[in-house]
């Protein structure tokens, strides 16, 4: 399977209450999730629980695991990932960032928080129903589904009362020094290739620049795409302009030539060309979808 990587960005990040929940069935996402299916990370956390089928966890460590029905996820931040859904599964992802655990500024909740959040040995964690506290849990990702269902005047309360009980029981019981460390040195330049592009992709970005931001050669910086991402730097900068114009297309009303230049397209024609071969529309169709 070839994998592609974005920085994934909470589509409520701007609001006051930056909780966001994905109802994902029948591989497709409520509400639409702006870009591409493509393994992804973000600064946010994120549970996930399915309620019928199968969905398959993947990480750019290699980690390929199959969960099933009634069975649950923790993914920490920063950890690139990519959920595939069997074609007739039904999931929720509940997204929210991690000052919603810690109270207040300076709070003592922080450092429970932390304990696990910022663990070099910790990056996911796989909920089953066989094992009391975790059916525990599970039972109350389920009632996050109830609140989306079922929204009244203490929802944003009731959200964030059942998310830190869920991760009381979470520090209570795991011990993050049993999991062994999915990062490796090729993980880690990844992780700096990829920050580079995000945070230079509307620029003209070269391969010996690429290579020089996580001081390797070019064929090391290539080797290290090849090897995790079965691509080139190229195929990567393209599929990753290509999710920021789709983002900007569905977000602004900004021109399409603008979007294509913001994008790192300096030639509107070729970005409209590119953006058809990969979505099958035009981008002024795109939009009006």
């Amino acid at each position: 399977m070839s994998k592609r990587i974005i920085n994934s960005i909470n589509l409520n990040q701007k609001s006051n209450f930056p909780y966001l929940v994905l109802n994902v069935k029948n591989a497709q996402s409520f509400p639409l999730n702006p870009g591409f299916k493509v393994m992804h990370w973000h600064e946010d956390l994120q549970f996930v629980y399915i309620s019928s089928g199968e969905i398959t966890f993947s990480t750019l460590g290699e980690t390929n695991l199959t969960l099933h029905a009634g069975e649950g996820l923790f993914i920490s931040k920063d950890l690139a990932h990519l959920i595939t859904p069997e074609t007739h599964s039904h999931y929720h992802s509940f997204i929210f960032p991690d000052y919603f655990l810690k109270f207040y500024f300076n709070s003592p909740a922080q450092a429970a928080v932390s304990s696990l959040i910022n663990n070099e040995n910790f990056h996911f964690y796989v909920l089953k129903p066989t094992v009391g506290w975790e059916r525990d849990i599970l039972r109350l990702l389920q009632k996050l589904i109830g609140f989306e269902n079922n929204k009244d005047t203490l929802y944003s309360y009731q959200v964030l009362v059942t998310l830190v009980t869920i991760w009381l029981a979470m520090i209570q019981n795991i011990r993050p020094a049993q999991h062994q460390r999915a990062d490796k040195i090729i993980t880690q330049r990844m992780h700096t290739f990829l920050n580079y592009i995000q945070n230079h992709f509307s620029e003209k970005i070269t391969l010996e620049g690429l290579a020089i931001s996580a001081n390797v050669s070019k064929s090391e910086c290539l080797r290290c795409f090849k090897t995790t991402l079965q691509m080139t730097p190229y195929e990567y900068l393209i599929e990753y302009r290509l999710n920021q114009a789709a983002k900007m297309l569905q977000e602004t009303d900004l021109p399409i030539n603008v979007i294509a230049t913001k994008s790192g397209f300096p030639q509107a024609s070729h970005f409209t060309e590119v953006f058809k071969n990969k979505t099958g529309q035009t981008p002024r169709k795109y939009r009006n979808n």
